[in-house]
């Protein structure tokens, strides 16, 4: 094990006998467990089919990320784990390794950094398994990085390296996350929550509840922009889990009932394909507010109530 003012090369005690991966035609990443961090995965994708353009990529991700997968183009096939990331599941996680053995991956990309995100690539032989020596997992990958903080500043730097060279240092030539929504996922978010797509100009409030208080939009602000939106003759649809529910109820009561409330109604999925619908997100929630702004939608939630108001006034008047 080295430090991190060496190269930064840390437990290649499997690299010996690793086979060598030159063109990989077929990679696995495997995912993060949350919806921000699974947005800032995007970008790699895309490195890695500029880096290997006839491979397959598949994503290896847990139920609550999944859904985002079919929306990142260069990502062929998504397989949902069978088991929840904090549990450790070994019958589960060694039937998935031979799942995935007949599937003859060449490398895997890890981006979680536990031990237990190392077992399945490792039980299921992949030749190289690219990833961070976190947990004392070094001896399941064959390439296990130095996690060098200083030069990786970013998270979406540290997914990205994890497909260049080690000497390879940041800026790196990658555009912002971005996310792909089909009209036919549109239609069918819209079919399933009975709905029709709007008339107006369409703003989707997330009040969340994982924020801190102080970057939290409380429910009466919200209500402010949704009533000020729904004068202006637009929409507003309240988005969030069933355990935001009291939040989105706070929101519909200040505002007089004026919004439709969806929480714990949707899938991943289907909250993604209403955020591309939407012209607008205000978001409680970091991860939706990340994919607001891989989908290009604008995302007011770094600005003031009035500001937000503003920027809406703004926007209702362009034809």
């Amino acid at each position: 094990m080295t430090s991190p003012s060496q190269s930064p090369r840390i437990g290649r005690a499997k690299a010996a006998t690793a086979r060598p991966v030159v063109a990989p035609e077929r990679i696995l990443i495997v995912a993060p467990i949350t919806v921000g961090d699974m947005v800032l995965a995007e970008p790699l994708t895309r490195l890695l089919r500029r880096l290997y353009p006839k491979a397959a990529i598949d994503m290896l991700a847990p139920p609550g990320t999944a859904d985002l997968a079919p929306f990142m183009p260069e990502v062929r096939t998504a397989l949902p784990t069978p088991y929840a990331p904090g549990d450790l599941a070994l019958f589960a996680r060694w039937r998935l390794s031979r799942r995935l053995r007949g599937e003859n991956y060449h490398l895997a990309i890890l981006l979680p950094n536990s031990i237990k995100s190392a077992l399945v690539p490792f039980l299921a032989g992949i030749p190289k398994r690219v990833g961070y020596a976190r947990e004392g997992r070094a001896l399941l990958l064959t390439e296990a990085r130095w996690l060098d903080r200083a030069r990786l500043k970013r998270r979406i730097d540290r997914f990205l390296a994890l497909a260049l060279p080690e000497t390879a240092t940041p800026p790196f030539d990658a555009l912002a996350p971005s996310l792909l929504v089909p009209d036919d996922a549109i239609d069918r978010a819209l079919d399933n929550l009975g709905l029709e797509r709007p008339a107006g100009r369409l703003l989707l409030l997330v009040p969340g509840a994982d924020e801190a208080p102080a970057k939290r939009w409380p429910p009466e602000d919200l209500a402010a922009l949704a009533r000020h939106h729904h004068a202006a003759g637009g929409s507003v649809w309240l988005l969030g889990s069933a355990e935001t529910r009291a939040a989105t109820t706070a929101v519909q009561a200040a505002s007089g009932g004026i919004c439709l409330d969806f929480a714990g109604r949707t899938s991943l999925a289907e909250a993604v394909a209403l955020i591309a619908l939407a012209d607008a997100v205000v978001s409680n929630d970091t991860g939706l507010t990340q994919v607001a702004a891989a989908l290009g939608r604008r995302a007011l939630v770094e600005l003031t109530p009035r500001q937000a108001i503003d920027a809406l006034s703004a926007s209702e008047r362009r034809p």
